[in-house]
């Protein structure tokens, strides 16, 4: 099922262009701060249809209506690419994410897994959700994946990794910085910021896809994500650059 969020226009601006964006859940948020800037430089508008990057890329290649994919992986984008969906050269990594692991009460990094004998720890499906594998590959690293095996509970993307933390029912989540980040987050809590060097970099990567190759705005918008103002907007959430 598509999550759709409508970015509302102003009741005497007629649209001069509209966007479908399939965006991974991870670049909700920053991206709603995005468009809205988007649309006051531009006069564009956004469609958002968040989910978890498998899902969003299952749907691509089955023809739902998107323009441009924002994926939290680069590994989808590419095979859209090589399948014949998506447009081949207006690839590119456009944020590196990080993850963390976040609670309602104080989290102690390694230490707190570590002690870990009741409640339970959520993570996103990896085999959809690339913030869900890089938690898996962390736990792995660790030594701690058979052993927690007993107390994880899989969102079906990030968003509702957090969900499972915030409404009590996981003690633990390896979330995003991302959400965490996010000057509208209600439920501070503590969190560890994991260190990269314990899974592969979360390479989030964008495309255009097919649809949107006759549309001018889907490729002014791709342009637009490389400016100082989507820059920016996305480090104050945490993510960093390739140049960084």
């Amino acid at each position: 099922m598509w999550v759709v969020v409508w970015i509302m226009a102003l009741p005497q601006l007629a649209w001069s262009g509209e966007v479908y964006v399939a965006v991974a859940s991870n670049f909700l948020s920053p991206l709603k701060e995005i468009a809205t800037r988007y649309k006051e430089d531009t006069g564009d508008r956004l469609i958002l249809i968040s989910g978890s990057t498998g899902k969003l890329y299952a749907q691509a290649r089955h023809g739902a209506p998107f323009d441009i994919f924002l994926a939290g992986d680069s590994k989808r984008p590419a095979l859209l690419e090589r399948e014949g969906m998506g447009v081949i050269g207006t690839r590119f990594t456009y944020a590196i994410g990080a993850l963390v692991l976040w609670g309602l009460e104080r989290v102690q990094g390694e230490e707190s897994l570590a002690q870990m004998s009741k409640g339970k720890l959520a993570i996103a499906n990896p085999k959809t959700a690339p913030y869900g594998r890089a938690a898996q590959q962390v736990l792995e690293s660790l030594g701690f994946w058979k052993k927690l095996q007993p107390s994880l509970v899989r969102g079906e993307n990030i968003a509702q990794t957090l969900q499972f933390v915030a409404t009590g029912n996981a003690m633990l989540g390896f979330v995003a910085k991302s959400q965490v980040e996010d000057p509208r987050f209600k439920f501070k809590g503590s969190h560890w910021e994991v260190p990269v060097d314990m899974h592969e970099p979360i390479v989030q990567q964008a495309i255009l896809l097919n649809r949107g190759l006759a549309n001018s705005s889907a490729k002014q918008f791709l342009e637009y994500l490389h400016g100082a103002v989507a820059k920016n907007i996305m480090r104050s959430y945490g993510f960093r650059f390739l140049e960084e």
